[in-house]
C-alpha cells in the first residue's frame, strides 16, 4: 500500500514532540503508536507485533549486548577508581577548557574503529575532566558524537567502509569486493561531510571557531555558573554510577585498570578484522569485562559477589538508553513498513540532473537518515539508486562522478546517524557524556547543519566542474 505523505507522520511526530517535551522516550513511543494507527492496525496487537519484529533480530540483540557490557565496563572502571585516577593525573596538569576539549577531540579520532565504542569511551573518560574545566556536558556530547560516525566514514577499512563496499558489488562494472573497496578508498577525498565534521570539532575545541547558537548559551552557563548541565536537564546517565565507590585502601593501577581494557577492545576488534575479515566488537567488550573481573579480584578490589553487584548497577545505568534505542528500532521498522524512504525518493528523483546529482544525493540521504535515525539503512536503500543513476550518467565508467556519489551517500547517511535524536550513536553520546539527550541534539544541530552546508556547496562546485 502507498501511504504517501502519511509515511512521514511517525518520524515527524516523534521529532516534533522530542523538541517540545524534551522527553525522547515518550516522543518516540507516540511516534510508534502513530505509525501503527496509520497502517490501520489495532494499537495493542500492532504494538506487540512491531516489538517482536523490530527487536527479535540479531542486529538489535548485538547492539543491546554491546550496551550491556559497556554499562558493566564503565561500572567496573568506577569501582576500580581508574577513571578518578586518570582524572587526577590530568588534573595535575591544570587542564583548562580548551585543553580538555582538544584531548576529547583527539581521543575521538584515535578510536576510529567503532562508532559505538568511541563516544562511550571518550564520554566516560573525559566527563570528570571536562566538568572540572567547566565545559558543558552538551559540548562533550557534541565532541563525542561528531568524531565517532564521521571518522568511521573516512576510514576505508572500518566496518562502515566494508559495509559500503559490500553494497557496491554488482552495481555497474563493479564486479567484486576488490573493485568495490578501491571505489570506497577513492571516495574519501569527496566525503566532504565527514571531513568538515572532524575539522569543525577541532576548530571549536581549540577555540579557533567560537561557539554559537544554543551551544554558546550552554558553555556560558558551564563557565560562569559551574553547571555542567542546566537546571531543567534530565541527564541520560542514571544515578547508579554516581553511587559506585572504589574500595577504601586499594589503589588503582592505571595500566591494568584503565588502559588495558581499552587496548583489549582495540586489539580484538582490529585483530579479528585483519585476520578473519570481520570485526568482533561485542566479543571485544566481553573480553575486556572478563579481564576487569579477573584483575580486580586479584587486586582485592572486591569479592566476586561485590563485583557482580557492581556490574548489575552498570547495566541499570544504561537502561534508559536501551529503552530509547528499542523504541527507535520500532520506529525505524514502522517507517520501513510505511515506505518512508521510498516516498522521499519518489518525490525527489525527478530533480536529479548531472550538475545537481551529488548535492541532491547528499541532501536526500541526510533527510532520510535524520528521519529514520539510521545511516546503514539509508545506505542500503540509496546506494543502488544513486550509484546506479550515476552509472547511467557516466555511461558505465568508474570516474569522479561515481566516487563523489558514493561519498555523498556516505556523508548524507552519517549526518542523520550522529545528529538525529532517534540515532543510536546520538543516544550513546548523550549517555556517556551524562548530557540531557534533547539538549545534546539541540546544541549539536547548528554545528551539524553548518558542516552539511559546507558539504552541499562542495558537491555543487564538483558538479559544476564535472
Amino acid at each position: 500500500m502507498d501511504y504517501g505523505i502519511l509515511s512521514l507522520a511517525p518520524a515527524l511526530v516523534a521529532l516534533v514532540l522530542a523538541f517540545i517535551t524534551r522527553d525522547a522516550l515518550f516522543s518516540i513511543l507516540i511516534g510508534v503508536l502513530i505509525g501503527i494507527l496509520v497502517t490501520g492496525q489495532n494499537l495493542l496487537f500492532g504494538f506487540s507485533s512491531i516489538i517482536q519484529s523490530a527487536l527479535g533480530n540479531a542486529d538489535f540483540i548485538w547492539v543491546i549486548g554491546i550496551e550491556v557490557f559497556i554499562g558493566m565496563m564503565v561500572a567496573l572502571f568506577q569501582k576500580s577508581g581508574a577513571i578518578e585516577a586518570f582524572s587526577n593525573m590530568l588534573s595535575k596538569k591544570n587542564i583548562k577548557a580548551i585543553g580538555a576539549q582538544t584531548i576529547s577531540w583527539l581521543l575521538g579520532i584515535f578510536i576510529f574503529f567503532s562508532d559505538y565504542f568511541s563516544p562511550l569511551y571518550v564520554g566516560t573518560v573525559m566527563r570528570g575532566i571536562t566538568d572540572k574545566a567547566r565545559v558543558s556536558r552538551e559540548k562533550l556530547a557534541y565532541i563525542c558524537d561528531s568524531t565517532s560516525a564521521p571518522i568511521c566514514t573516512l576510514i576505508p577499512f572500518s566496518a562502515w567502509g566494508v559495509y559500503m563496499a559490500g553494497l557496491l558489488v554488482g552495481l555497474g562494472p563493479i564486479l567484486d569486493k576488490d573493485m568495490a573497496m578501491e571505489a570506497v578508498i577513492k571516495m574519501v577525498p569527496f566525503n566532504f561531510y565527514g571531513i568538515a565534521s572532524i575539522i569543525m570539532v577541532g576548530l571549536i575545541s581549540t577555540g579557533v571557531l567560537k561557539d554559537y547558537g544554543p551551544m554558546k548559551k550552554a558553555e556560558k552557563r558551564a563557565m560562569e555558573e559551574g553547571k555542567a548541565v542546566s537546571d531543567t536537564a534530565k541527564p541520560l546517565l542514571s544515578n547508579e554510577l554516581e553511587n559506585i565507590k572504589p574500595k577504601e585502601g586499594v589503589k588503582s593501577n592505571l595500566l591494568l585498570n584503565f588502559f588495558a581494557p581499552a587496548l583489549i577492545i582495540i586489539s580484538v576488534t582490529l585483530g579479528t578484522y585483519i585476520f578473519i575479515g570481520s570485526a568482533k566488537t561485542l566479543e571485544a567488550f566481553i573480553a575486556a569485562v572478563a579481564f576487569q573481573f579477573v584483575v580486580m579480584i586479584i587486586q582485592k578490589m572486591g569479592t566476586l559477589s561485590e563485583l557482580v553487584d557492581t556490574a548489575v548497577q552498570g547495566i541499570k545505568s544504561v537502561m534508559s538508553a536501551m529503552l530509547i534505542l528499542a523504541l527507535a528500532y520500532c520506529l525505524n521498522a514502522i517507517s520501513k513498513e510505511l515506505g518512508t524512504a521510498q516516498y522521499v525518493i519518489s518525490v525527489t528523483e525527478s530533480w536529479m540532473t548531472p550538475t545537481l546529482l551529488l548535492a541532491l544525493t547528499f541532501l536526500i540521504c541526510a533527510f532520510i537518515s535524520f528521519f529514520t535515525g539510521t545511516s546503514w539503512g539509508t545506505y542500503a536503500i540509496m546506494t543502488p539508486i544513486c550509484v546506479g543513476l550515476a552509472f547511467q550518467l557516466t555511461g558505465g565508467a568508474i570516474n569522479t562522478v561515481i566516487y563523489g556519489t558514493i561519498a555523498a551517500v556516505m556523508g548524507g547517511g552519517c549526518f542523520g546517524d550522529h545528529c538525529s535524536p532517534l540515532s543510536d550513536t546520538t543516544i550513546l553520546s548523550s549517555l556517556a557524556s551524562g548530557s540531557d539527550h534533547i539538549d545534546h541534539v539541540k546544541t549539536q544541530l547548528p554545528y551539524a547543519l553548518t558542516a552539511a552546508g559546507v558539504s552541499v556547496v562542495g558537491y555543487l562546485l564538483v558538479g559544476i566542474i564535472l
